[in-house]
């Protein structure tokens, strides 16, 4: 019989898992021609990276992990899904929890959502939000990363 790993082993591999997840989930969301197999695998990513920072993540990286869920399901069409995540991360960060690029990212998720429900007040309120936010992110290249995000969003029409 296998020896059990220890939960430091364990929760190790959960940290690895979890970023690793979250990572290709994001990189197959800048695919602009994306199967159907990819969406899968996009989506699955993102739920394999909630499910394993819920083991060992803190509630700042529940929180990021809803940031990919929004993204994910809104890319996919989910709206009412990208939504309840959109709400969530944005709640934790309007509550001051994070960095100033995670405030950024709720409202972007809260557009994208708006932009896959198809509601146009939603999706531009937010959009200007994340749009004002963005371009005051303090870090030089955070400020880039959130920038380039954006100008992935359909903007408002």
């Amino acid at each position: 019989m296998e020896p059990q790993p220890t939960q430091e082993i364990t929760n190790q591999w959960h940290r690895r898992f979890a970023a690793s997840c979250n990572n290709r989930a994001w990189a197959l969301s800048w695919q602009s021609d994306r199967s159907v197999q990819d969406n899968r695998e996009m989506l699955d990513a993102a739920h394999a990276a909630s499910y394993h920072w819920d083991k060992v993540g803190t509630a700042l990286n529940h929180a990021r992990a809803d940031v990919t869920l929004a993204h994910v399901h809104a890319l996919l069409g989910h709206g009412e899904l990208a939504l309840a995540y959109a709400r969530a991360c944005l709640a934790y960060f309007e509550a001051g929890n994070g960095e100033d690029w995670d405030l950024a990212f709720g409202h972007l998720e809260m557009a994208l959502a708006g932009w896959a429900l198809g509601d146009q007040d939603l999706h531009a309120r937010h959009y200007a939000q994340a749009l004002q936010l963005g371009r005051a992110v303090d870090d030089p290249e955070d400020r880039e990363v959130f920038l380039d995000e954006l100008a992935r969003v359909p903007p408002p029409a």
